[in-house]
């Protein structure tokens, strides 16, 4: 049977429900033998509050060329090009992480082109939503909302999980309403799912559907384990097999992004791969998880603290790991500029080291992520500027005039060198920018508002 991986946003507008009587709870004993019956109904009136839907709308812009055949009956002064704009509108969740600031977290793929964010609460209110930040490669997104007697959730520390503990999903499946459904976690640190550039996830057999992406996984004291994001859905259903991000990795997302307003990621410096059976045979070793390094770079991290070429990396400040996606997925997470202790193994000896982690060198970005209006492109740094290297027919950043092969030299009067001085010099400006392009021999100013 082919397995199918599905984010579960719920960008759904119907969805066809088979309805099965339920149990009376009257016919459900509340008492046995003089004991109250163990009910998760305390903690979750303390935690439900916390989680909200996020309703979204927007506009898919499409382009399409208009056949010759066409143009010749309507003369030299028809339209090149027919532009096509869809509505949309999409349903998923949200949780609440800090009530006097109104930040909410949910999943990029959730708010991702949406033109409107609007969040529903608890209590039955509806505010609209302000995106701070986002980042898609581990599929985070924080939004703002100005409201009174909010409800934020406690988090708990992700990284003493043990496959076993109980957890609870908290969400907005079909756009049902608030849903809540309870398993155990399933397995811990799951990569190479293909799902997310960054992946370390928590897997969980709590039913997760359409709509609960941006939900809250929640232990038995109602603090949040990890926001949920995918199923395993061969049916396109929940067949007991979901996946959350862990809170740790979330909190060190955030922070950057209301510190920075962005994510800088943390680098090693290393290549490697994931330490297995053959591997470890062949150095002696009794353990088969960790990550092992095949590379250190030049002048990287990662030799200034002394790591070396076949290195076993078991453990990040020491919490072990089991693999070298996982490794990967840590050290990106907690961001340029952190200390970072790792335990290495060394000629069969254990050791420490602390690293200073470096700042990963952006040289690829989807422009949306840099401006709005240059949605649709895929900016590549160049020799003498950045480059367009991929566009989107119909996307906001063909409307604007760009074209692939495109080279970004400036902005106004500045001029730029690479993606990161591109970023900072749009974020300088408060209403226009007017970016400096050079098209094979022709220079020219294209608009951005």
């Amino acid at each position: 049977m082919k397995t199918k991986l599905s984010l579960v946003s719920a960008a759904i507008l119907s969805a066809s429900l088979t309805l099965v009587p339920a149990v009376s709870q009257a016919a459900l004993p509340q008492v046995f033998e003089g004991q109250t019956m163990p009910s998760l109904a305390p903690m979750l009136e303390q935690t439900t509050p916390a989680v909200v839907s996020v309703a979204v709308s927007g506009t898919h812009v499409s382009k399409q060329r208009v056949p010759d055949v066409f143009r010749y009956f309507f003369g030299p002064n028809a339209p090149r090009e027919q532009v096509q704009e869809q509505p949309f509108r999409g349903l998923g969740s949200g949780v609440i992480i800090d009530a006097d600031k109104g930040y909410i977290v949910t999943n990029n793929h959730v708010i991702d082109g949406a033109d409107e964010i609007k969040i529903g609460l608890h209590d039955g209110r509806e505010v609209e939503a302000k995106l701070i930040g986002t980042d898609s490669e581990s599929d985070i997104a924080l939004l703002q909302i100005e409201a009174k007697n909010l409800t934020a959730i406690k988090a708990a520390d992700s990284d003493k999980l043990r496959v076993g503990d109980f957890a609870v999903a908290i969400g907005n499946p079909f756009g049902l309403g608030q849903t809540v459904t309870s398993g155990i976690v399933s397995a811990l640190g799951r990569s190479g799912l293909g799902i997310e550039m960054l992946e370390n996830f928590i897997q969980t057999d709590a039913a997760i559907n359409s709509g609960n992406s941006g939900g809250a996984l929640v232990n038995l004291r109602g603090e949040l384990i990890g926001i949920n994001t995918a199923i395993v859905a061969p049916g396109g259903g929940n067949v007991g097999i979901g996946f959350a991000i862990p809170a740790n990795m979330v909190h060190a997302l955030v922070q950057q992004i209301i510190e920075h307003g962005e994510v800088r990621r943390g680098v090693l410096g290393i290549s490697g791969r994931d330490l297995d059976n053959q591997l470890a045979q062949g150095f002696g070793l009794d353990t088969q998880h960790g990550g092992f390094v095949n590379e250190v770079l030049a002048d990287s991290a990662a030799e200034k603290a002394g790591i070396k070429a076949g290195d076993i990396i078991v453990s990040v400040n020491g919490r072990k790991i089991k693999s070298f996606q996982e490794l990967r997925a840590k050290v990106a997470t907690l961001g340029a500029g952190a200390k970072v202790e790792l335990g290495i193994i060394r000629d069969g000896d254990e050791k420490t080291v602390e690293v200073t982690l470096g700042e990963a060198s952006q040289t690829t970005a989807a422009a949306g992520e840099v401006h709005p209006q240059l949605s649709g492109a895929k900016l590549e740094n160049a020799d003498k500027g950045v480059e367009i290297t991929e566009l989107e027919q119909g996307s906001p950043a063909a409307l604007s005039g760009l074209q692939k092969g495109d080279l970004i030299v400036g902005v106004n009067r500045s001029p730029i060198k690479d993606l990161k001085q591109l970023r900072e010099r749009l974020k300088e400006q408060d209403g226009a920018a007017a970016l400096k392009i050079l098209r094979g021999r022709t220079q020219l100013y294209l608009v951005l508002r």
